[in-house]
């Protein structure tokens, strides 16, 4: 992909971000190509809104307030290292603050993306620029409506010094969806690549927007919510036209090919992520594997986080997404895909060790306060692609990164049925949980429940960044996990707006709790 500078324009957003939203900082760059988004006149400013979504595959922000705050994912401190004043453990244990630096920079990344989107769709003509505009624009309003409850949004024509509006949470949500109804018109049914958003990406991100509704539109933090029939059934319409377009489930033995390095040619059922190559991966996914990695393994990691034995034990031994030998991984490189655990292994099998010269052996036992350089279990669910001699250059991993993938589709279909919804084809929560479930190795389930549909999404979409939104709308989050012995209160299903805002914007009123 070529790479293009567009200062002025750049210099321009960040005045107005600045002074509409406290933010803190904005990339002096819009990265982008003519050539994957058209070449129309707004084109390159579309791009730059697609660089701006590259945020999402860094191991910190977005990705980290949405899986360190639940039952999946830790990161605990190891002697002098990922102490980072606490930043981790804070997120783990619910006892964040408005000054917290990943909610500061979360937020302004999401809405630095909700700016520029907006900036692309109102001075573009050509329509499926507009239409690609509305969706990211409503994915990057998802997320901010979904951490922290209310969004401010501007007129990119108003004067810098003028003060945004801010939307409920239930407006935000009628605003998203309008988007998303807009973008579902407007967008091509197929594009060349993940990395640019068709019919089927506006579908699949309606159907998580309808299922999340009640919790979205409660007087309520937290619950208990009460899901609308009417919501349910719009789930089901948009699950359905997704599986009309073509999208099908990995086969048995294929969970894996979503994220391996030639997912781009193998996947059957990634719809909307980061389109990546070994010559240009602007947002590779290699954050996901160094993030955890030992120093020591092949190629050499951060030995940052880890998941929870509690979480790991939830899988059953045959199950194919616990973790296996991958062929062209594990043969060259010694890692497996999936959950790691045990003794680690090198190229040409060589049991690793730790920097003391002990055996490198992630063990289930992991303290957030207190952890020796070996212990907790890894996850490596996306995977470099080795050299035949062993090595590895992982800069340019050609892997896909994947926000929207059918498999969730699914089971946000199955779990609207559960809820009430009715499915014109016929189809039954059980069946549909069921299909997610048995190619992996393991038995189907007899009959669904809230506990089981629950543990099901956390075994097949582990890390992807959905853990924290199931959770709160299960009404599971603030239970007690392995190192947060006491339950959270359920203000803390929302973060607190950065006190930075705050100050700043006199119409963004804190949260409860803060």
């Amino acid at each position: 992909m070529k790479k293009k500078n567009i200062i002025s324009k750049a210099a321009l957003l960040s005045l107005a971000c600045m002074a509409a939203m406290g933010c803190a900082k904005l990339d002096e760059k819009l990265y982008g190509s003519k050539s994957l988004y058209g070449d129309n006149a707004g084109a390159e400013q579309l791009a730059g809104v697609y660089s701006q979504l590259y945020g999402q595959t860094d191991q910190a922000n977005t990705y980290a307030l949405q899986e360190h705050s639940t039952d999946e994912m830790m990161g605990p401190t190891r002697g002098t290292d990922w102490g980072d004043f606490g930043t981790w453990r804070k997120l783990h244990t619910h006892t964040w603050t408005p000054l917290h630096n990943q909610i500061n920079d979360t937020w302004d990344q999401l809405n630095i993306g909700v700016f520029r989107a907006t900036k692309v769709f109102e001075d573009a003509t050509d329509v499926n620029i507009k239409a690609q505009a509305a969706f990211l624009r409503a994915y990057f309003m998802f997320q901010v409506v979904d951490l922290f409850g209310q969004q401010p949004i501007r007129d990119p024509k108003a004067p810098a010094s003028s003060i945004p509006t801010v939307l409920t949470r239930s407006e935000a949500t009628d605003y998203i969806i309008k988007d998303l109804e807009y973008a579902e018109t407007n967008l091509p049914a197929t594009t060349a690549n993940i990395g640019v958003a068709n019919k089927a990406a506006a579908q699949a991100l309606l159907a998580k927007v309808y299922l999340n509704r009640a919790v979205y539109t409660s007087a309520t933090v937290g619950g208990p919510f009460t899901f609308a029939q009417a919501d349910m059934n719009k789930v089901i319409e948009y699950a359905n036209k997704v599986t009309a377009a073509g999208y099908t489930l990995e086969p048995a033995g294929k969970y894996f090919q979503d994220f391996a390095w030639d997912n781009s040619e193998m996947s059957k059922g990634n719809i909307f992520g980061f389109y990546n190559t070994t010559t240009s991966a602007p947002a590779s996914a290699k954050n996901r594997w160094r993030m955890e990695l030992h120093y020591n393994q092949t190629p050499d990691g951060w030995n940052g986080f880890t998941t929870l034995a509690d979480f790991y034990n939830s899988f059953e031994s045959t199950d194919e997404r616990r973790g296996v030998a991958y062929p062209g991984l594990t043969n060259l490189i010694g890692l497996r895909a999936g959950f790691a655990v045990g003794q680690q292994f090198g190229p040409g099998g060589k049991a690793l060790t730790q920097r003391s010269g002990q055996p490198l052996i992630f063990t289930p036992e992991v303290n957030l306060n207190f952890s020796t350089e070996a212990q907790g279990i890894r996850v490596f669910k996306y995977f470099p692609q080795p050299a035949a001699n062993g090595t590895v250059n992982d800069d340019n991993s050609s892997n896909d990164y994947v926000i929207l993938r059918y498999a969730d589709v699914v089971l946000e279909k199955a779990e609207a049925i559960f809820r009430g919804g009715v499915d014109p084809q016929g189809q039954t929560a059980l069946a549909l949980v069921n299909s997610v479930r048995t190619p992996r190795g393991v038995a189907p389930f007899g009959s669904v429940t809230e506990a089981n549909l629950l543990a099901e999404r956390g075994r097949e979409l582990y890390w992807e960044g959905w853990r924290r939104n199931d959770q709160i709308r299960f009404g599971k989050f603030n239970d007690p996990v392995d190192q947060r012995p006491n339950a959270s209160d359920k203000t803390r299903t929302l973060y607190p707006i950065p006190q930075r805002a705050v100050d700043t914007n006199p119409n963004l009123k804190q949260n409860a709790g803060y």
